[in-house]
């Protein structure tokens, strides 16, 4: 079914219509088409145009307006001020627009005109590591960026690079080699939190015989080279530590309610063997030169508090892969392996320069090539109710699944003091729909590169721009369809429209230019914001405009049960994209 446009693309289309008509050389001209509460919307580019052609900004505006087709869709079109054109939709025109969102399963939300392959370089937490805090936003950003990306009809490769190479695998491996009892008592932990209580106990006794006794240390120093070798004991024992750290990984990812699959983890060991072949093209092309020993590329737009050049060390002097040879590694496979034409990493801010490098070097070895982008979606820091890194009381790191399981609790004692006729089952249950919401929704609802409080209070208030309004918005509106009875959702453009239902419902028809957006920017902010708006102007409208009682004529009433059962829809089809659960009953 071909996707109604929207009303402000239609009003769009007869003004460029008007303009190319009364104004043949202002043909292509933007008429800057915006929502305003002087009307329905307002066009403002007569200004700009004016100014271009030199005319007068009031009268061009009066010219276009009365070139305007105005029939079966706009009720009314004015100059005013400088030659702002001002324009009032008909109700009809309006009911009759949503009506074709509400057969549509899309609700208006058009798939993309030119859809490409996009990796999403997102979660990355780190073998043999609890995960904390820090790797909240990662993961939560990502994940809506994926869903976004999905729905608009791009074809997206997930990437979960974790952090699964390196010195500490030495120790570890060495370790447990020389402790093989350390196996038995192991046993071979079933859950997440037991994989990693595991992993915890083992990293900190190899830790202490290897801050303590220089032989055991050049041990585990052998032993990375017989790992990055491909030595097959110790290939076998690293795989150990990969696989039961999965484990507690999709254990956490399963509490965010994320879908993290294997074939979608590649960490730093999947580009092991591209390490070398890599660091000879940098070397050989004349990107990166030699200096003390090591491959670096140098960059004169970026440099040290002396005032030289920074370089992006490729490869140490003693022969060692550092990070960016890994990354670029990365960047030909899923250039030229994935035929990805866009590359996001869900990366902490910090972490900007190595990545401007990276990427830089990237194309100037022809790896990013025009048509192909990468881009860093930089997100900022958690803090604390004091404005700072958020930390426990005692100034450790936050555990990301204390964290959770602290959310879970604290919606499930709000749940359980509104409900009235759910089971201890389904408070939990909701308790974990509404507490995992509350953390994901405080952080999309804020632009990624912001930083921002973490306060479970303010995160699981029914009031508020939190997601337990909208989904408390969402519950209400199935509440109020179940209680219709024999009347039920029908739109009816013969009906004047109350004040309130018309702000709802142009909203409403503003849902697919938001979405499209949103995947295009890689910001689910912006789909956050305008759900908040959403169910704030669905309250306004229900105090405002009876559904139920008192019982209003048929027409009106399946009228606006239409409005209510499209702006749920509508919630639950946002809250999913991310990746939000919205509850039948709270």
């Amino acid at each position: 079914m071909a996707s109604v446009p929207s009303l402000s693309a239609q009003v769009q289309q007869r003004l460029d219509a008007a303009l190319s008509s009364a104004l043949p050389e202002a043909a292509g001209a933007d008429p800057l088409l915006r929502r305003s509460d002087r009307a329905d919307f307002q066009a403002n580019g007569m200004l700009a145009l004016a100014k271009k052609l030199g005319g007068n900004p009031r009268e061009l505006a009066a010219q276009v307006t009365g070139g305007v087709e105005q029939a079966g869709l706009i009720e009314g079109i004015e100059v005013s001020g400088p030659g702002f054109l001002n324009i009032t939709l008909a109700d009809g025109a309006i009911t009759r627009t949503l009506a074709a969102r509400y057969a549509d399963a899309r609700l208006g939300v058009p798939p993309g005109a030119d859809p490409g392959t996009t990796v999403v370089d997102y979660a990355q937490p780190n073998v043999a590591k609890e995960m904390h805090v820090g790797h909240l936003r990662s993961a939560v950003i990502g994940d809506a960026v994926v869903r976004m990306l999905e729905f608009t009809g791009e074809k997206v490769v997930r990437r979960h690079h974790i952090g699964d190479w390196g010195t500490q695998f030495g120790m570890l491996i060495q370790y447990l080699d020389e402790h093989p009892q350390e196996l038995e008592h192991d046993g071979g932990a079933a859950s997440g939190e037991e994989a990693m209580s595991s992993l915890n106990r083992l990293y900190k006794a190899a830790r202490e015989v290897f801050d303590a006794d220089e032989e055991f240390k050049t041990r585990a120093r052998q032993r990375v080279v017989a790992l990055q070798a491909g030595d097959p004991e110790t290939l076998a024992l690293w795989q150990r530590f990969v696989d039961e750290s999965k484990v507690y990984f999709y254990s956490v990812f399963g509490k965010l309610d994320m879908d993290v699959r294997d074939e979608d983890i590649v960490g730093e060991s999947g580009y092991n063997d591209m390490l070398a072949e890599t660091c000879r093209l940098v070397e050989e092309s004349g990107v990166g030169v030699r200096s003390e020993g090591a491959l670096c590329v140098f960059f004169e737009e970026f440099k040290g508090p002396d005032g030289k050049p920074t370089p992006l060390i490729v490869q140490k002097s003693d022969g060692g892969f550092g990070y960016a040879a890994t990354d670029l590694s990365a960047i030909r496979d899923r250039v030229f392996q994935l035929k990805a034409d866009s590359l996001v990493y869900v990366v902490d801010a910090r972490q900007g320069l190595h990545f401007k490098m990276v990427f830089e070097t990237a194309r100037r070895m022809g790896w990013l090539a025009e048509g192909v982008t990468a881009v860093q979606l930089a997100f900022g820091t958690v803090l604390g109710a004091d404005g700072k890194p958020f930390k426990t009381r005692a100034g450790a790191t936050v555990r990301l699944e204390d964290l959770l399981d602290e959310a879970t609790e604290r919606a499930s004692a709000v749940v359980r003091e509104k409900a009235r006729d759910l089971t201890e089952a389904e408070i939990a249950e909701r308790g974990a729909q509404v507490g995992i919401g509350a953390v994901k929704y405080a952080d999309l609802s804020t632009s990624a590169a912001r930083d921002y409080k973490f306060d479970l209070d303010q995160m699981v208030s029914l009031t508020g721009d939190t997601s337990v309004y909208l989904q408390y918005a969402y519950a209400r509106i199935r509440s109020i369809l179940r209680k219709a009875g024999e009347r039920g959702p029908a739109p009816h453009p013969e009906l004047a429209l109350e004040p309130a239902e018309r702000a709802l419902a142009l909203h409403l028809d503003a849902f697919g230019q938001v979405v499209t957006e949103a995947a295009q920017e890689y910001a689910p902010h912006k789909v956050a914001a305008y759900l908040y708006q959403l169910a704030s102007l669905f309250t306004a409208f229900y105090d405002q405009c009876p559904v139920i009682k008192p019982e209003p004529p048929l027409a009106v009433a399946e009228n606006r049960l239409f409005l209510s059962d499209l702006t749920g829809r509508t919630l639950h089809e946002g809250m999913a994209l991310l990746g939000i659960r919205t509850p039948e009953r709270l």
